[in-house]
This record gives C-alpha cells, structure tokens and sequence, in this order.
C-alpha cells in the first residue's frame, strides 16, 4: 500500500521533473533567455528560477552566456541549452531499408549511413549490424547522450512489436524493447515513423507550429499527428494508422486483413508494382528496388515524359485521398507529405492540392496548408533523433544528476 509520505514524494519528484524540464523546452525553442525571462513565461517564482537553473548549470545541462539586455534596460545574465553541445542518433526501419544518422538537438544532420538492404531473411544480420554500428558510433563520439528509433506501424509501443508490416512480415517477429532497450550505454527510445517524422517537423522546423500532421508515404503509408504541440497516440500507441485506412471497401486485398487499404495504391511497393505490370515507363522496373522504381518515375516525370506524368498524377490523386480523410478526422493547419513519394514533387503536390479542392469540406480546404516536407534529411531519420531530442527534454533526470534541484 502506498503510503501518504511516498505520494507526496512521488508528486514533488514529478513536479520537480516537469519544472526542469519546462526550463529546457523554453531554452530549446526561445534561445538564450534571463532567467527573469523564464520565470515570466513559466509563471515560477525568481528564487524557485534561480535554485533549478543552479542545479541544471552544475549537471551541465545548462551555461551562462555572459550579460544580455533584461527589462528597463537592466542587464541581465543569459541562459542557453546549447544544442550543438550535444548528439544523438537516429535509426529509421523501413520495410527494406535501414538507416542509421547522428544529429545535434536542432535536427542538423552530422552522418547518415544506409545499411544494406533487407529481406525476411536477412533481418536478424541487419540488427546484429546495427547494435555494431551503433556501438561505435558511441565509442568515437561521447557527445552522444541517447538514441531514437523508427519503425514502421501499427508498432504496439508497451509491448515493443510492430502489429503488421506489409510484404515484409519477418519484422512482426522483433521485439525492439527486447533488443536495444539495454543494449547500448545511452537510453533508447522507439516510436512509430510517422509519430516520429510529425516530431521531427514540430521541432526542427520552427514554420510548422503545434498543430500538424506529417503523412509519410514511402515503403508504407503512416500518419503522426501534433495537437497543440503534443503527439497523438492512442489507447496502445497505435493511432493514426491511415495506411490502413480502406478507400475501396471492394479493393485490393491488404496484409493486415482488410481491403482497399490506402497504402496499397500510393506506396513504393504499389507504385513499384504498377511500373512492372505497365512495362514501358520505366522497363527494367523489375529488375529494380522499390525505391529505385519509382525515382526512375519521377525522374522521367520532372524530364516530361507524359506517361510518367500521368503515373504521378495517379498517384498524387490516391495521396490526396489519404489528405481528405487527414483533414476531416484531426484537421491540422499543415499537411506536410514526406519519405519517397514526396520526391514526386510539385507535379503529384498539385494532384494532391487538386483532389482535396474537389473533395474536401471547403473551409477544411482553406485554412490547411498542404506541401512536401523540407526537412534537410529524411523525415523518419530525423524523427528517430527528434525521439531522442525530445526524451531529452522532456525527462532530465536521464540524463544528469540532477537530484535536489526543485
């Protein structure tokens, strides 16, 4: 039986954990800040401002910056959380594709390397390489404070275990928590793709806002979704699955047992799918992966090719369907659209724009912003960091020694 003593421990430590962590998120997206600063925007007291950022400064989480402009004039001593000081990596799971990067707090990019592709088959080697990869990445830079990890949905977040993965199963059969939770000498965050390519955009890109979604459409098709700057999940971390949402209830059969699921008609594997049956857009389409496949396409797309624009139009008219059911059910003021397809470009962004005109509820129409993600790395990599980044943020006691601050 929990005890009147130890609840009241457990809610000082807590409130404790959310005032230092309030102190960073305002360093993070204001900058250098007085702590008279601070202490206005957060509603704390001078001397409680006074006593956490003592304690943050000593752990290191913190420095002063010398002598900036207060109010009336007075000078003031600056605060900043310098996001260069330190690193965390990235790692995006795709169906066949693995990439591991490492970036600073701001999301810049720092390294990137492709792992081989991979098949059913080759998946247990391809986590072995990254736990090796990894590793080293840890030895040769001790800036790096934690890792974040990608994968694709609908991925069960208390259990560790991706639900479904279309063609590509043997991924069903990874328990991420299992395998990299204790695995390295940082923590390690996992989160679905698209949640975390929404996270990457709330935090590296400060246009975004509080209020957005990022539809990542490449090897699948998955949705994240910020509401007034906090992600939505759902009862087992499984919400926003729109991939599966069906467009034809009579269509084509999906891995996760239903039909006419939205991302059998606009991923890589469906577009790829469509080149190899078509034959003359882009003929060695069989021969090719499904990311090679389709930059084929739309490298003939940019260059004219009709045909090839034609595909793309289709394409953009299944991801604008996807775009009508985004706004309907969360309505963000932002639609950022992301991964492989989005490298279709403007000419599937106008489709897209043009559907949603044609479909959509007219003031849903006017006050959502719809364009192709413009993140410097790709999204899900980033998101990946933006896991760890915002672990960081949010739970400093993880990382430093913090205890007695208030």
């Amino acid at each position: 039986m929990e005890t009147t003593a130890s609840v009241h421990t457990t809610t000082v430590a807590s409130l404790s954990e959310a005032n230092r962590s309030n102190i960073l998120q305002y360093l993070y997206h204001h900058g250098i800040s007085s702590r008279a600063q601070i202490a206005k925007a957060l509603g704390l007291t001078p001397a409680a401002i006074t006593k956490i950022t003592a304690r943050l400064i000593e752990a290191g989480a913190l420095e002063e910056t010398g002598d900036i402009e207060g109010r009336k004039n007075r000078r003031s001593i600056g605060l900043s959380l310098d996001a260069t000081r330190f690193h965390v990596v990235g790692v995006k799971f795709a169906r066949s594709l693995v990439q591991i990067g490492v970036f600073d707090l701001a999301g810049a990019l720092l390294g990137l390397d492709n792992l081989p592709p991979v098949t059913d088959g080759t998946i247990g080697e391809t986590i072995r390489d990254i736990h090796r990869r990894v590793n080293l990445l840890l030895d040769r830079d001790p800036r790096i404070v934690a890792i974040g990890m990608a994968v694709p949905g609908p991925y069960l977040r208390e259990v560790g275990r991706i639900a479904v993965v279309s063609g590509m199963q043997g991924w069903r059969k990874v328990n991420f928590i299992t395998e990299f939770t204790h695995a390295f000498r940082v923590p390690v965050f996992v989160e679905h793709d698209a949640r975390a390519g929404a996270l990457a955009h709330y935090l590296f890109d400060r246009e975004s806002g509080g209020d957005l979604a990022y539809y990542l459409v490449g090897e699948g098709v998955g949705l994240g979704v910020i509401d007034h700057g906090r992600l939505f999940n759902g009862a087992i971390g499984a919400a926003t699955e729109i991939g599966h949402v069906s467009i034809d209830v009579d269509g084509r059969l999906c891995d996760c047992g239903n039909r006419g699921c939205l991302e059998r008609y606009c991923s890589t594997p469906a577009i790829h799918a469509m080149l190899v049956e078509d034959g003359q857009v882009v003929p060695d389409a069989a021969a090719m992966s499904h990311t090679q496949a389709c930059r084929a396409l739309f490298a003939k797309a940019h260059d004219g090719d009709e045909r090839a624009l034609a595909m793309v139009r289709s394409v953009g008219r299944y991801v604008g369907y996807g775009c009508v059911t985004i706004m309907n059910a969360f309505n963000p003021r932002r639609v950022v659209i992301g991964d492989i397809v989005a490298e279709a470009g403007e000419p599937m962004l106008r489709e897209v724009r043009r559907t949603v005109a044609d479909r959509a509820i007219p003031e849903l129409v006017d006050s959502t912003e719809i364009l192709l993600s413009g993140l410097d790395a790709d999204a899900a990599v980033a998101g990946a960091a933006a896991v760890a980044v915002t672990q960081f943020l949010e739970r400093p006691s993880l990382f430093f020694d913090v205890s007695g601050a208030s």
